[in-house]
């Protein structure tokens, strides 16, 4: 069976960070390691990872040298990997039981180096686990296929849900950027040709605000998002504009789900 490898960044979760892991661990495919960076948190999430890695090999937690962000505590995770495929999952969202299982066997049949699934919402004060999640109609539907072009519109990949080939792509690290490195990852994969497919089926859960609701964090992505756009992906002002108007577009769809 192909070894995947979970990247998590941590920071100051505890609250989260138990129903996130277990998610990964009861997962129907078992051949996974969990690659857990903590970025210098002072509650005790990182008490917490060693219980969980004294329980089970597979859970490989590291604390950070110093803190750096979401980004660079993936890039540390992706650094340690062993697997044949490189998955992705905050510390307070969830992974449906055969998330995993069903997504390789999509990629194989798919032929494709990067993968992604549709997702449910929970409201944030959420406290079950994902073996007892009830399906409700939050749901974020993956596109079938997305090119370059199409990501340049808008983020169609839910990172929670991202998956890709190691031994297609090789390792990938996320460009160290303060926020929307994952976006940043998808982009640099398919502007070099790679197809993204996407599967229909619902197989993880991220953890949002009240359906209807656009954060103020989600706002402030305005900012990071023009910067990826300029800095990142060089594009001219006029097409930096388009990309900004579907960003803005997608996060007032999703915030409705």
């Amino acid at each position: 069976m192909p070894l995947v490898s979970v990247v998590m960044p941590v920071y100051n979760s505890a609250s989260t960070l138990g129903a996130a892991v277990r998610s990964v661990l009861t997962q129907t495919h078992t051949d996974l390691e969990l690659l857990v960076t903590d970025d210098r948190s002072t509650d005790d999430s990182m008490d917490l990872l060693r219980e969980f890695a004294e329980r089970d090999e597979r859970v490989l937690p590291e604390s950070a040298p110093e803190q750096g962000g979401a980004g660079r505590a993936r890039n540390l995770a992706i650094e340690r990997a062993r697997g044949d495929y490189v998955a992705f999952l905050d510390s307070d969202d969830m992974w449906l039981p055969e998330k995993t299982e069903k997504q390789l066997a999509f990629a194989a049949e798919a032929t494709a180096p990067l993968t992604f699934t549709s997702y449910f919402k929970m409201d944030a004060d959420h406290d079950g686990e994902s073996t007892d999640w009830v399906p409700n109609g939050r749901v974020v539907r993956a596109r079938e296929h997305v090119d370059h072009r199409a990501m340049l519109v808008r983020d169609h990949i839910g990172a929670l849900t991202a998956m890709y080939d190691r031994n297609a792509l090789g390792t990938r690290l996320m460009p160290e950027m303060r926020k929307r490195q994952d976006y940043a990852l998808w982009l640099s994969i398919t502007r070099e040709g790679a197809d993204a497919r996407g599967l229909a089926e619902p197989l993880a859960v991220y953890r949002a605000n009240q359906a209807g609701s656009l954060s103020s964090n989600k706002l402030s992505l305005v900012r990071y998002n023009w910067a990826l756009y300029r800095e990142h992906e060089r594009l001219s002002v006029p097409r930096s504009t388009r990309a900004l108007t579907g960003a803005v577009w997608q996060s007032l769809r999703n915030s409705r789900v």
